[in-house]
C-alpha cells in the first residue's frame, strides 16, 4: 500500500468512529455490466470538504474463469487505460495495482488479476474545498477463451460540503491499497542484489531476498526494458525460508543480438501470499554468469586475496602481539624446527576458519542470520576472549607455563629418535594462529565481503571453501616464512631481550582485554563487565601466588584459576542486555538512528542520506570515523542542511541491519552507503573509506553535475 492511499484511508475511518451512527454513504456510481466484467467507480467520502486528495477505487468484479490484467501484464494482454477528460477540479489522477498473480495458460504467461480487484485510485483536487466532477472512461481488457475489451463509463460529483466517509468504502478500498507492494520494510521483506547471468540464450538474472518470516509461496516478477519478457523464476531457499534465490531466463529480448543485462534498471515485485515488495535495482554483474571452473578460480582468488589483507586490518592490531611473537620466536632454532612452528601457526588460522564455517552452515540449517564477526555480538564471547587473551598475557609474563606431560614428552622423543622431539611446542603456534583468527576477525576487510557474499548466500561446500580459502590467505606470510629458507634465517636470534619483548607484548594483550570488555560494557550492565575485570584481575593474582609456591601452593592455585576462568565467561548470562546502557558518543554530525524505511521518503524530499553501519567492536570502523568520518571536510559535509546521516549501530544484535546489509550482499562491517535524488538505490562506499570517496560519493547523490 502507498503511504499516501494508508493516511487518506486511515484518515476517512478516523472520520466514520468520529461521525457515528447515521453517517452519509460514500459516492459511488452504479455498477455497469460488460461481457465478463461489471464495474464501478467509488470513493471513500461523499463530499471534498477540506481534504486535497480523494481516495478512491475502481471495483472490478469479474466472472467465473475470466481475468484482468496488471500494469504489465505479460506475454498477452493490456493494463487498465483511463481517460478523465471531462472532469472539473480534478488534478492528475493516480493508479496502484495490488499485487498480481501468475496464469498459464497454452504455454502463455499472464499477471493479472481474477474474482475481484480494486484499484486504488489517488483524486487529487485542484482548489481545496470546491466541489469536484469525475468523469472517468475505463477500457479494461477481460479475457477468458477469448479476450474482449470491457467499456465503462462513469460520472460521479463530489459537492464542497462535508467529507463524510463511509466505513464500508473505506475498508473495501484500504483493504486492496494494502496489498499494493511497497518497499517492504513493513512485510518484513528485502530484495537484492541482482545480477546478471548467462543463463539461457538471451542471458538472465540471479536474485536474491530476504524475509523476516519464510517463505511460503514466493513469486517474482521481472519488469525490464520494453520488449524483453522473463520466464517463470527458478527459486530456491534457505536459512529456515528466510533467503530466497531466484534464477529467472530472459525468453525474449528487445534488440537482436540481446543487450547486456548488465547495467540495465529493472523493476522487481517480490510476492509472498499477502506480503508483497517492489524494488528498483540496476543490474550487477555476477561470477556465476562465468563458466563455473572461472567462476571457482576467480572467487578463490579473490578470497585469497581477502585474507592476505585481513593481516593489514585495524582488527588484527589487538592480536598482532600474537603474531609477532610467533615469527620472532622461530629465529634460532633449526630450520625444520622453525618451518613445522610456522606450519603450525598457519594450521591453526585455517583450522580457526574451518570453525567458523561450520558455526555459519550450522546457524544457516537452523535458519538464524548468519554473518561476518558476529560472535562479538555475543557477551559470553566476549568475556570468553577476554579470559583467554589475560591467560595469553599471563603466559607471556612468565606468570605460568604450559608444558606437556612427562610420559607425552618421552613419547615424542622415542618416536622422533632424537632427546628432543622435534614436534615439541606446536600446540603453541598452533593455538596462537587458531586464536588470533577468532580475534581478528570482527571487521570486513576488501576483498573479503565479496568472498563471503559469494558463500554465505549458498551450501555448506561453498561455505567451507571460500572460508578455507580465506584462512589460506591469512596464512600466507607464516607459509611463504617456511618456504623459503632464506626468510627464515632474516628472523632475530632468541635472546635476553625476549624476556622484555615479552613483558612488551603481554602488557598489549592486557590491553585487549580491555578494549574487549569495553565492549563488553555496551552489550550488558556496566556492573557485569566490571565484575567480569575484578575476575580476570584475581585469575593474574592466583597464577602470580601460584608461581611462587610449593606443589601443593601450585595445585590448588590452578584449580582456583580453572574457577575463575569459568566464572568470568558465564557472569554475563546472570545479567539481562536489555538492561544495558548504551553510551551515546559525542560528535559534531547531527546522526539519526537508522530506518530503513525513511530512506525512500527522504529521498523523495531531496535529501542526500548518509548511512554508517558500525559497532563498538569494529576497529575499521572505528578508524573510519576517526582518519574520515568525524574529520573535515567530510563531517562537514554530514552536518550541512539537506544531508541525514543515519547511524546503524550493530554492536548488539539487529535483525533490521542484519537484513539491509543481506540486501546489498554483504555480511560483514564496516558498511557504507549513500542516497539521494541522484542516486536513488544507493551508493555503496569501499569497506576503507577515503576523504574523496565520500565527498564524491555525497556529490554524486545529490545530483550536482559539478
Amino acid at each position: 500500500m502507498t503511504p499516501r492511499l494508508a493516511v487518506l484511508a486511515a484518515a476517512a475511518l478516523g472520520l466514520a468512529a468520529l461521525a457515528g451512527p447515521g453517517a452519509a454513504g460514500a459516492a459511488e456510481t452504479p455498477w455497469q455490466n460488460a461481457k465478463g466484467a461489471s464495474a464501478r467507480l467509488v470513493t471513500a467520502v461523499d463530499g471534498t470538504g477540506r481534504l486535497s486528495e480523494i481516495p478512491a477505487g475502481l471495483h472490478i468484479r469479474l466472472e467465473p474463469h475470466w481475468k484482468t490484467y496488471w500494469r504489465s501484464p505479460g506475454d498477452a494482454g493490456l493494463p487498465p487505460a483511463l481517460d478523465w477528460t471531462g472532469s472539473a477540479n480534478l488534478g492528475t489522477a493516480t493508479l496502484a495495482y495490488p499485487a498480481p498473480h501468475r496464469f498459464q495458460l497454452f504455454g502463455l504467461e499472464t499477471y493479472g488479476y481474477e474474482t475481484e480487484v480494486v484499484f486504488p485510485l489517488t483524486l487529487p483536487v485542484a482548489q481545496t474545498g470546491q466541489p469536484q466532477h469525475l468523469a472517468l472512461a475505463a477500457t479494461v481488457l477481460v479475457c477468458s477463451d477469448i479476450c474482449i475489451p470491457a467499456n465503462f463509463s462513469f460520472t460521479l460529483d463530489l459537492p464542497a460540503g462535508t467529507a463524510t466517509p463511509d466505513p464500508a468504502a473505506a475498508n473495501l478500498i484500504d483493504r486492496y491499497a494494502n496489498t499494493v507492494p511497497g518497499d517492504g520494510a513493513a512485510a518484513g521483506l528485502a530484495i537484492g542484489p541482482v545480477a546478471a547471468t548467462a543463463a539461457g540464450q538471451n542471458g538472465g538474472l540471479r536474485i536474491e531476498a530476504t524475509a523476516r518470516e519464510p517463505f511460503e509461496a514466493p513469486d517474482l516478477f521481472v519488469e525490464g526494458a520494453p520488449g524483453d519478457a522473463f520466464a517463470a523464476p527458478r527459486i530456491t531457499t534457505s536459512e529456515g525460508g528466510r533467503r530466497l534465490v531466484a534464477e529467472i531466463d530472459r525468453v525474449q529480448a528487445a534488440a537482436d543480438p540481446p543487450l547486456a543485462l548488465t547495467g540495465s534498471p529493472v523493476v522487481l515485485t517480490l510476492v509472498d501470499g499477502p506480503r508483497s515488495v517492489e524494488a528498483k535495482a540496476t543490474v550487477g554483474t555476477a561470477i556465476a554468469a562465468a563458466p563455473e571452473a572461472a567462476a571457482w578460480l576467480s572467487i578463490l582468488g579473490v578470497a585469497l586475496l581477502g585474507g592476505l589483507i585481513l593481516n593489514l586490518m585495524p582488527c588484527v592490531l589487538p592480536v598482532l602481539s600474537l603474531k609477532l611473537l610467533s615469527i620472532v620466536e622461530a629465529g634460532g632454532r633449526t630450520p625444520r624446527r622453525q618451518r613445522l612452528g610456522l606450519l603450525a601457526t598457519a594450521g591453526g588460522i585455517v583450522a580457526s576458519f574451518l570453525v567458523l564455517a561450520g558455526g555459519a552452515v550450522g546457524l544457516k540449517a537452523a535458519g538464524a542470520s548468519v554473518g561476518w564477526g558476529l560472535q562479538f555480538q555475543e557477551p559470553v564471547f566476549l568475556a570468553a576472549m577476554a579470559v583467554i587473551v589475560t591467560l595469553f598475557g599471563a603466559n607471556l609474563l612468565g606468570l605460568f607455563e604450559v608444558v606437556l606431560p612427562g610420559r607425552a614428552m618421552d613419547a615424542a622423543a622415542r618416536a622422533s629418535g632424537t632427546g628432543r622431539p622435534e614436534t615439541e611446542g606446536l600446540a603453541g603456534p598452533f593455538l596462537t594462529g587458531a586464536f588470533a583468527t577468532l580475534l581478528a576477525t570482527p571487521c570486513s576487510a576488501p576483498f573479503v565481503g565479496t568472498a563471503l557474499g559469494f558463500a554465505l548466500s549458498r551450501g555448506p561446500l561453498e561455505i567451507g571453501t571460500i572460508f578455507a580459502a580465506l584462512g589460506l590467505g591469512m596464512a600466507l606470510p607464516y607459509l611463504l616464512i617456511a618456504a623459503v629458507p632464506g626468510l627464515a634465517r632474516l628472523l632475530p636470534r632468541p635472546g635476553r631481550w625476549m624476556v622484555w619483548v615479552k613483558a612488551v607484548l603481554g602488557l598489549a594483550l592486557f590491553g585487549t582485554a580491555a578494549w574487549l570488555l569495553s565492549v563488553l560494557a555496551v552489550q550488558v550492565p556496566p556492573v557485569a563487565a566490571a565484575l567480569v575485570a575484578a575476575v580476570l584481575a584475581a585469575i593474574v593474582l592466583v597464577l602470580w601466588l601460584r608461581r611462587r609456591g610449593g606443589i601443593a601452593i601450585r595445585r590448588l592455585g590452578t584449580a582456583a584459576a580453572v574457577v575463575l576462568a569459568l566464572a568470568a565467561v558465564l557472569l554475563p548470562l546472570r545479567f539481562d542486555r536489555s538492561d544495558a546502557a548504551t553510551p551515546q558518543a559525542a560528535s559534531a554530525i547531527p546522526w539519526a538512528r537508522f530506518d530503513r524505511s525513511a530512506i525512500p521518503g527522504l529521498v523523495r524530499e531531496g535529501k542526500v542520506v548518509f548511512v554508517d553501519v558500525t559497532a563498538d567492536w569494529c576497529l575499521t570502523c572505528k578508524v573510519n570515523k576517526l582518519l574520515v568520518i568525524d574529520r573535515d571536510p567530510v563531517a562537514a559535509a554530514l552536518g550541512e542542511a539537506g544531508v541525514a546521516p543515519l547511524l546503524a549501530d550493530w554492536t548488539n544484535p539487529d535483525q533490521g541491519i542484519a537484513d539491509y546489509l543481506a540486501a546489498h550482499g554483504r555480511y560483514g562491517i564496516p558498511f557504507n552507503a549513500v542516497y539521494g535524488p541522484g542516486a536513488p538505490d544507493g551508493i555503496l562506499l569501499p569497506e576503507l573509506l577515503s576523504t574523496e570517496a565520500v565527498l564524491d560519493a555525497l556529490k554524486q547523490a545529490r545530483g550536482a553535475s559539478s
